[in-house]
């Protein structure tokens, strides 16, 4: 008898063990919706709340995991490296992606992230594709996982961030073309399927539409009142769009989340997305910065209504998704790029310190010092921003030890107006200290410069050989990282969390491997 009881407990064991496995199998999400918000802040956010609906951002808060606190452990930040960094789980030290634009060593030009001459666009003139990406991203692991069978795709109002979040496998990466208007990707991506997208293109397309479309506010309570501190009533906005920028500035505006939610829903009807036991991947971003790039100052109003319509874009987003593919089965999250376009604020004007650090005259400068040291030369061959490209081949012909160069540089100019801090590439590359840990996160030998320039806050950095002028900040911009659904329970978590810990906790969630330079470990 003894032996019998133990063998029912062993047959209820291993019964209660394949249960349990067959209910974690079938609760594994169908779909993962990846939603990035260029520029979304979490002081907007909160201080538009009274505005917003009860799907949205409100549903959102009140039935998600959400870290209030999320950082991004690189600097700086643009929505190029943001948006590779979320989908490769690691740094552009690793992925390589330092930004939307960098010098080209080689011809020292400026190269934009996903051009490549040896793609051609699709419905657009851009050639396009990942290349530059030197890692391997979510959707890539879904893919190799699945042997090709998860379907995965992503889809943004800008060439950047659709193909760095789509990476090397997805099945398309779409934008919305700055020229023409129309839905396009790159010949990288597209196969015979893609009919779909001419077929919307011929109905939906933005050069049907926009001259038509007015942006006004989106109610009356969020078109008269004014939550930012204005010293004065702001009048409520009429936007129309034409002219030879129409298409870049409907793209920068309020009204864009609504096309891309539209084409969104499109995408996962067109290719049965969600429809069968294999998770398939939808990478979507959606637009929270100011209208057309402006001053805040000059569209507060604008910014108002594009986070309200933006709540309104979420609801119905995930609300058709759940509607479709079944409340629990689709796995959303949501997160910011985590930067906002700089104002071109006036400090001086207010008697806060400020000034103007002119590069290019700074280069100058450091060329004729090493010219007094080691003679007659171009030892600095170019400027890029706020980095210095020094001239190999001179200093190897003229056996000058680079080593040696390099901390001259940077004790020469730290010594200049303006320069809060100097980093050189030896430096990043040897040292792991968590005082530059973030600089040398943000740092890649390929694509960054000889010298990195820390420009004091609060003072402009301008270069008169490129008119470039920019003002430099280090303020903190918060913002939210928020998983819903798959039977997550409601919680908000103030300890700061790294983006790069997303693809990992997805990865997790959806049992695949993380993408291939990601060491960090899945948030829960």
């Amino acid at each position: 008898m003894r032996y019998k009881y133990i063998s029912l407990t062993l047959l209820s064991i291993i019964a209660i063990s394949g249960n349990a496995q067959e209910q974690t199998i079938r609760t594994a999400p169908k779909l993962v919706v990846n939603i990035t918000i260029d520029q979304l802040r979490s002081d907007y956010l909160e201080a538009f709340a009274p505005l917003y609906g009860n799907d949205g951002f409100r549903y959102l808060m009140d039935n998600s995991i959400v870290y209030t606190n999320a950082i991004y452990p690189f600097s700086p930040i643009d929505r190029a490296s943001a948006i590779a960094s979320i989908n490769t789980g690691t740094t552009p030290y690793y992925n390589s992606i330092v930004g939307s634009r960098w010098l080209d060593k080689e011809t020292l030009r400026p190269v934009f992230c996903v051009d490549d001459e040896k793609h051609s666009g699709y419905l657009t003139n851009e050639k396009s594709s990942p290349r530059n990406l030197n890692t391997s991203t979510l959707g890539d692991e879904l893919k190799v996982a699945t042997k090709g069978k998860a379907i995965v795709y992503s889809i943004a109002p800008f060439r950047d961030a659709a193909i760095l979040a789509a990476g090397h496998a997805a099945d398309g990466a779409i934008w919305i073309d700055d020229n023409t208007g129309r839905w396009c990707s790159s010949e990288y991506y597209i196969n015979a399927s893609s009919s779909w997208l001419q077929a919307f293109n011929s109905i939906y397309a933005l050069s049907n539409t926009v001259e038509k479309t007015v942006w006004e506010p989106a109610n009356q309570l969020s078109g008269n009142f004014s939550y930012f501190m204005t010293g004065g009533m702001v009048k409520p906005f009429r936007h129309t769009f034409t002219g030879p920028r129409r298409y870049r500035e409907y793209k920068a505006s309020g009204m864009v989340n609504e096309s891309i939610t539209s084409f969104a829903l499109q995408c996962i009807n067109s290719n049965a997305m969600g429809s069968d036991n294999i998770t398939d991947c939808l990478n979507i971003t959606y637009y929270a910065g100011t209208y057309d790039h402006k001053d805040l100052t000059e569209c507060q109003m604008e910014l108002q209504d594009t986070y309200v319509r933006l709540d309104e874009e979420l609801g119905k987003l995930i609300r058709i998704i759940e509607r479709k593919i079944g409340q629990g089965k689709v796995l959303f999250v949501i997160t910011s790029t985590g930067y906002c376009d700089e104002e071109n604020t006036d400090y001086s004007k207010y008697k806060i310190p400020a000034g103007s650090f002119y590069i290019n005259r700074t280069a100058n400068l450091l060329n004729m010092y090493f010219g007094a040291i080691w003679g007659q030369g171009k030892y600095i061959e170019t400027c890029f921003g706020p980095q210095m490209f020094l001239n190999h081949k001179l200093f190897e012909q003229k056996q000058i030890s680079f080593t040696d160069a390099t901390k001259r540089a940077q004790e020469f100019l730290l010594q200049i107006s303006g320069v809060r801090n100097v980093y050189t590439s030896l430096q990043l590359l040897s040292g792991n200290n968590q005082q530059i840990y973030k600089i040398r996160n943000g740092f890649h030998p390929e694509r960054n410069g000889d010298i990195l320039i820390e420009v004091t806050p609060g003072w402009h950095l301008i270069n008169e050989d490129n008119t470039e002028d920019q003002l430099y900040r280090a303020s903190y911009t918060q913002f939210p990282i928020i998983i819903y659904g798959t039977g997550n329970k409601a919680e908000q978590i103030s300890t700061p969390v790294s983006i790069d810990r997303i693809a990992p906790t997805v990865a997790k969630v959806i049992r695949i491997r993380a993408p291939n330079a990601c060491s960090s470990e899945p948030l829960f």
